[in-house]
């Protein structure tokens, strides 16, 4: 089955490098989403934290030798599903962050592990079940 989707905006950020997982990061930067769009995160506050799906824009192309990696904090092969490398099937990815501030079409927010151009393609709220 073929998918196709549309960016809904892009990440804008000055950080020359950024970690490689959210839970690590402190890197702060805008989600810049296209105007038409503005009105669906009306809602969301300062403090709040979103999930942030976006595509790994820059990563080469999969193939069957991905499907087991090394993570840099792993002494061992794992299967891709099993890891948050960016050579995946599809590149998709997924972050958690922090809103620090809603403005106009931007979302300034905490936590990025994506760098500077990278496509988003959907933003969900953070459901934190343990509350």
């Amino acid at each position: 089955m073929q998918v196709t989707m549309t960016s809904i905006g892009v990440v804008r950020t000055q950080a020359k490098t950024v970690p490689r997982h959210c839970r690590m990061s402190d890197v702060e930067g805008v989600l810049e989403i296209e105007k038409q769009y503005a009105r669906g995160f009306v809602d969301i506050q300062p403090g709040e934290r979103i999930v942030v799906i976006f595509c790994f824009h820059q990563s080469p192309d999969f193939t069957s030798k991905l499907l087991k990696q090394t993570p840099p904090h792993r002494n061992r092969a794992m299967g891709v599903f099993s890891t948050c490398s960016p050579r995946r099937p599809n590149p998709i990815g997924m972050s958690v962050l922090e809103v620090l501030e809603v403005h106009g079409h931007y979302l300034r927010v905490r936590g990025l592990d994506m760098i500077d151009g990278t496509p988003i393609l959907d933003i969900k709220p953070y459901m934190d079940i343990q509350k």
